[in-house]
């Protein structure tokens, strides 16, 4: 090897942090007093620390921090369901892999060289939202994000990736189109439960105006929430890495220990009366009504009685008998497949907005409104009074 390479190639090592822990006694290359005088231009050997050894942690790093943040925050947990679901698979589907790996997400966009707007076939397993899907320098050249009620939203800069991928895969349109002209309370075997995704905070951020729900014929709906400033993005209360939310800040308007426990409005929209709670117990309640609400209907109205078990998917099972338990083929649990254009619309509402566990932070108003509306449409053919409920809207 010639001097010049050998040089090269021990600064390289170097540089990397791959050669530190080795040096144990005297420098091996160290500059002399006659380089001082070598012709200009000429290569002056690479000078190498005359102690140690060195540990990576002696090795400082810039980002460091950030780094362990984002280290033990879900988006970097390679073992979570949203990262390991396709590891028996071996690979992950182009349909999934935007948003469940780093490399789909750059594929999705572009950001790889390749055509944006879709990921070119399977993705690898193993990856997670890394570095790169939020550092990248090609999202600044991201201007819009598409979203599935067809809503084209203006982006800028790292939002481009919290609304790529917290938007949900369907929306009350695509409910609208599967159920459009058929009767609101026969059944109907081709239709199946139509699942919004999960963490959709985004969607649930823009609201009416982003149309993530169903909304009903002549009914309006709060838009896109938004806050006192200068909250006006995703990273105004989440720490970009860690992904917690500073709460601190919320306490120059609002006199509560966590964010669960803020109210934003002095009526009950619950019907319970109690305005000292979190408007996320209303939002709650008002959940699980909405639930029973459809099961009742379900048995009562549509004459096939319904299971939900969070835990499987398709998360709704038949119980032909009526026994409050899901009926089995073999060992899985049957698909519910009795669905009517009213319950249909109304189990949609409600995954959306139990499937955003901050919905009482990123909208509640149109939380609200779309169970209401939900529990609404069920009441009238199972001759519930809503006037007696004591439910807002």
């Amino acid at each position: 090897m010639s001097k010049t390479t050998a040089v090269d190639y021990l600064s390289k090592l170097m540089t990397a942090g791959l050669i530190a822990g080795l040096l144990a006694g005297p420098a091996i290359a160290q500059s002399t007093d006659s380089d001082a005088g070598a012709e200009e231009g000429a290569v002056v050997p690479f000078a190498l620390p005359k102690s140690g050894p060195f540990t990576p942690a002696e090795i400082e790093i810039d980002n460091d921090k950030a780094i362990s943040d984002w280290f033990r925050s879900a988006h970097a947990n390679a073992a979570a369901e949203a990262f390991s679901h396709w590891d028996d698979d071996g690979e992950i589907r182009a349909a999934c892999a935007t948003c469940h790996s780093g490399e789909g997400f750059r594929d999705f966009h572009g950001l790889d060289g390749t055509e944006p707007g879709k990921v070119d076939g399977t993705i690898n397993i193993g990856g997670v939202v890394d570095c790169g899907t939020c550092h990248n320098a090609g999202l600044a050249e991201i201007s819009e994000v598409t979203f599935p009620s067809g809503l084209v939203h203006p982006v800028r800069g790292v939002e481009a990736s919290c609304l790529t991928c917290h938007q949900g895969r369907a929306a009350g349109t695509t409910v609208a189109k599967a159920i459009a002209g058929l009767p609101d309370d026969e059944i109907n075997p081709e239709l199946r439960f139509i699942n919004p995704h999960y963490a959709t905070a985004a969607a649930t951020w823009l609201g009416g105006y982003g149309a993530a729900g169903y909304h009903y014929d002549g009914r309006d709906y709060s838009g896109r929430f938004f806050h006192a400033r200068p909250v006006a993005s995703c990273n105004s209360c989440h720490e970009p890495h860690t992904l917690e939310v500073e709460f601190e800040p919320c306490t120059t308007c609002h006199l509560e220990d966590s964010a669960r426990n803020i109210r934003i409005a002095r009526q009950s929209y619950d019907g319970s009366g109690d305005t000292s709670k979190g408007i996320r117990e209303d939002i709650a309640a008002n959940a699980a009504l909405l639930l029973d609400t459809l099961t009742r209907y379900a048995a009562e109205v549509a004459g096939a009685p319904v299971i939900y078990d969070g835990n499987r998917y398709p998360y709704f099972f038949a119980d032909a008998n009526g026994d409050g338990a899901a009926d089995m083929n073999g060992d899985r649990p049957v698909a519910y497949a009795s669905w009517t254009p009213r319950s249909l619309r109304a189990a949609f509402n409600w995954k959306l907005v139990t499937a955003d566990p901050g919905t009482y932070a990123h909208n509640p108003q149109y939380a609200l409104q779309l169970l209401y509306d939900a529990i609404e449409d069920l009441s009238g053919p199972l001759g519930i009074d809503m006037d007696r409920l004591d439910l807002l809207r």
